[in-house]
């Protein structure tokens, strides 16, 4: 295993990360395990509300700071601002892989539904700023037309990167009857999904906007929070360790 390993936020995750002493986890379960294991797991201390390209410039600096060649863990939307950031070929020469845990490469109907809500989508810029997460801008960049955009431009790139690079995309998906606590919200959102026909999700991401083409894929059980919170019926650490096998970085 790489023993530099950088750690990516999805929205939002350093809010949750910072309730850790409340009883609130957020990839802890991660870092303690990778430690255990003798890596070097740090977090790039991103605004996740920020846009995608903006945080990806922050994360490209951040890899070519230090010499030592680094595996990426990405959650969620931290997964596109990884991909982003690997766009640029002397970024990519320092990463030994990317493991995109549930990142939305095509877009989340979910923000599509906040974003094309007026009052809603001001409301979540707002509450960005509030937090102290960034300007909201991001919210958009999870949009459907915002990623499908963005991957149609860049497939050339992302083509030629998975070809090169080991590239692993974990998803997720909420089997009806196994959600508790927490999760119960992400099932309500992935029926709601299911009906306006999206397919398979985690409640907030599809399985068709997880994968990337020609990169390895790990499909498991488990709602959105699955891969990085620990909970009844959650086992991050076992999920990380199937995408890292899938990576060959175990």
């Amino acid at each position: 295993m790489t023993r530099r390993i950088l750690l990516v936020y999805g929205l939002m995750g350093e809010l949750v990360a910072a309730m850790h002493p409340f009883g609130l986890d957020y990839m802890h379960p991660l870092v303690d395990w990778l430690r255990a294991e003798g890596a070097h797991p740090s977090v790039v201390p991103l605004r996740t509300a920020e846009p995608v390209a903006a945080n990806a410039r922050r994360l490209a600096e951040a890899i070519l700071a230090e010499p030592a060649p680094v595996l990426l863990v990405a959650h969620s939307k931290g997964g596109l601002e990884a991909l982003a950031a690997l766009m640029d070929p002397r970024v990519a020469a320092r990463c030994t892989g990317l493991l995109a845990m549930q990142s939305p490469f095509l877009g989340s109907p979910i923000a599509d539904a906040v974003m094309g809500h007026g009052a809603l989508g001001a409301a979540a810029g707002g509450l960005a700023r509030l937090l102290r997460i960034g300007s909201g801008d991001g919210v958009r960049d999870l949009t459907t037309t915002a990623r499908r955009t963005w991957m149609e431009a860049q497939a050339e790139g992302v083509a030629r990167l998975v070809a090169t690079l080991p590239v692993a995309c974990l998803a997720t998906v909420l089997e009806e009857g196994a959600a508790s606590g927490r999760e119960r919200l992400h099932l309500a959102a992935a029926r709601w999904m299911e009906k306006r026909g999206h397919g398979p999700n985690d409640g907030l991401v599809p399985l068709s906007s997880a994968l990337i083409p020609g990169a390895r894929h790990v499909v498991l059980p488990g709602s959105h929070i699955a891969t990085v919170t620990r909970g009844a019926g959650r086992d991050p650490v076992g999920l990380l360790r199937a995408g890292l096998a899938a990576l060959g970085a175990a």
